[in-house]
């Protein structure tokens, strides 16, 4: 039997294909499971597709897009009566035509044709509002767009925070580590629903526990069935469930900085604030980039949590985008539209992680 040389395995190695071959694998898993289906995605967008539809499937161009992203503002003069004086409601306030007579059969308003109130403010006597054409996505992008411009800063401070705290050599630190890293390990879905109990409305341990601090004066809050906290309650169990992970990657560059450099500081008479600032900051730099970049599209990736706690409600106010794909695209049947909303996240991260990576670049 012949046996390989070294010479032979070597000059193997060195072969143009063996680097093809070894990632092979790697390259035809991503195509299916990845490249393939945003492909597809992206094809369907510009379709009609349905999952289950007895009608062929069309192109219809941009309309998928033009029905989520058409806003339209109206202004909206008081009503007067004969005499010209501004029509008032018994509490003194100006009474307006209704919203439904223009985005309903008025020709008069074509381009407001089956939009609906999103919100509005008051100018001078006049009243603007603002339509969409979608309300819902236009909540799931609201919804998303301001769960990532909280958790990523919050959730990014916290892990420096605590990375800062553990750093240290003490006796028994490693317990603290654990048990800061301990959420991370559990799964989302089991997270969410203790979080659920926690802020039960009635017999919640949040509500037990306020009530106990206040001797009793605190009225219990639905925080999950409120539309003004329930995104709240969404977004602080999140930045507890995720700090963890990010604290240990903040520990990892802490580790990396010279202890020299921290010496030479002392010697210096540097306080506290000026090693952080002028030593340990800068050499955080390109750590902070990597969860900047990484919190946010975990940001942008919003689904578990409110799937499994509110699902969307109440009154669409926990809606996120990947939620409203998931939606539309399975339970609603509707794969164009669920398509068209993964093809807007996917340039709306890109963009952003493009803008964050040219903010955050290393400077002459």
């Amino acid at each position: 039997m012949d046996t390989m040389t070294p010479k032979t395995a070597k000059s193997l190695q060195n072969h143009p294909t063996a680097g093809w071959l070894m990632m092979a694998p790697a390259i035809i898993l991503l195509t299916l499971f990845l490249i393939g289906p945003f492909l597809l995605a992206f094809g369907f967008s510009f379709t009609n597709q349905r999952l289950i539809s007895p009608n062929p499937t069309q192109i219809v161009g941009l309309r998928n897009f033009e029905q989520m992203l058409g806003v339209g503002v109206l202004t909206l003069e008081p009503e007067r009566d004969n005499s010209g004086a501004v029509v008032r409601d018994d509490e003194g306030r100006p009474e307006y035509p209704r919203v439904r007579t223009f985005t309903r059969n008025n020709p008069d308003y074509p381009h407001l044709e089956g939009m609906r109130e999103w919100f509005g403010w008051s100018w001078g006597d006049n009243q603007v509002v603002v339509l969409a054409r979608d309300l819902v996505f236009m909540k799931a992008l609201t919804n998303t767009l301001m769960f990532v411009a909280v958790v990523a800063p919050v959730q990014a401070g916290l892990a420096l925070l605590l990375a800062l705290m553990i750093n240290q050599k003490l006796r028994g630190i490693n317990i603290f580590r654990t048990v800061y890293f301990m959420p991370v390990v559990v799964s989302i879905v089991v997270v969410s629903l203790l979080w659920r109990f926690i802020y039960d409305g009635r017999n919640g341990l949040l509500n037990n526990l306020l009530s106990f601090i206040s001797f009793g004066q605190f009225r219990p809050v639905d925080w999950l069935g409120e539309p003004s906290t329930a995104l709240w309650a969404i977004l602080a169990m999140s930045v507890w469930q995720g700090v963890g992970f990010h604290m240990v990657i903040w520990l990892s560059g802490l580790q990396t900085i010279p202890v020299a450099l921290y010496e030479a500081a002392d010697i210096e008479g540097a306080t506290p604030w000026q090693k952080f600032r002028f030593v340990t900051w800068p050499g955080l730099r390109n750590t902070a980039v990597l969860i900047l970049v990484v919190i946010t599209m975990q940001a942008f990736s919003l689904f578990a949590q409110v799937d499994v706690m509110t699902q969307g409600g109440p009154l669409d106010s926990t809606q996120s985008l990947v939620f409203q794909a998931v939606q539309r695209g399975y339970e609603q049947q509707n794969i164009a539209g669920g398509s068209a909303i993964s093809v807007l996240l996917f340039l709306l991260v890109l963009a952003i992680s493009i803008t964050q990576r040219y903010l955050t670049r290393e400077r002459n």
